[in-house]
């Protein structure tokens, strides 16, 4: 899309809101407990404020506040208020190509934030932990938050990804005309690095006219030792190994597909 010249502030609003599950088996109550406080620790509200620093830092914008909270029993919360930096447009592109990957992140919004939600839990019968992070990037201006896909699905270690972008409002021209996108989006899938492509199995549900794009994704592949804690695989039988590994696809499956599955799927 050809570059804009804008009649003053750009009042586009760019969102960009995510749920990233990752999913665990412990096989006792201590375990389910030790998995519980073991995320707790790993993704507490000090080391989501780093990760949100980076996010910043990718679609290139100032914080200007933030504000975090550890919660009893469990999960945290960071909320950032953001301003766009006025740096060359040369390093602030909204095209659809991949941003950065973790490794690659070298915190540059008013009008704007960044919020981070955790929510640790367990099945109280089968077995099965999950935890959740819902992520919110809405940005006004130039910038988009699209740019941070990468870096916040590899951050995550993520198995199930649901992702929502929205563009609203309008913006004006030096002529006066209405402008209600200012980048070409064919498919949030476009932002994301080759390898996630591959990784993961994807569904894409979009409303063009709405300036409105939807994409699902799960990991294709599962290696049952990725998934078990407090235990091995080699410490246990092939039938059980079996039965995890149908468990921890189900509640996979469930949480792509948005609902509740028979005991046989698989």
């Amino acid at each position: 899309m050809r570059k804009l010249k804008l009649h003053g502030f750009n009042n586009l609003t760019k969102t960009l809101s995510f749920n990233i599950y990752d999913i665990a088996f412990a096989q006792t109550a201590a375990h389910t407990s030790e998995y519980i406080e073991y995320i707790d620790e790993v993704y507490n509200a000090d080391r989501l404020t780093a990760i949100l620093n980076d996010v910043a830092n990718i679609i290139g914008a100032t914080i200007l506040n933030t504000a975090r909270q550890d919660y009893d029993p469990q999960g945290a919360s960071v909320t950032m208020l953001i301003s766009e930096e006025p740096v060359a447009s040369e390093l602030l592109s909204n095209t659809e190509a991949p941003g950065p990957l973790p490794e690659a992140v070298v915190v540059h919004l008013d009008k704007s934030h960044i919020t981070v939600h955790t929510y640790p839990e367990s099945h109280p019968d089968h077995g099965i932990s999950t935890f959740r992070v819902d992520i919110d990037v809405s940005t006004c201006g130039r910038i988009s938050p699209l740019k941070a896909l990468n870096y916040l699905i590899h951050t995550f270690e993520s198995d199930i990804v649901i992702l929502d972008y929205r563009v609203r409002g309008f913006t004006r021209d030096v002529r006066g005309k209405k402008h209600f996108i200012d980048h070409r989006i064919d498919s949030i899938q476009n932002f994301l690095s080759r390898d996630t492509r591959e990784q993961y199995q994807m569904i894409d549900v979009n409303v063009y006219q709405e300036n409105m794009f939807h994409t699902k994704m799960m990991l294709k592949e599962i290696d049952l030792d990725d998934y078990l804690f407090g235990i091995s695989k080699d410490e246990m039988s092939e039938a059980q190994q079996h039965k995890i590994h149908r468990q921890v696809k189900k509640e996979m499956l469930e949480m792509f597909y948005g609902r509740n599955m028979s005991r046989s799927a698989k």
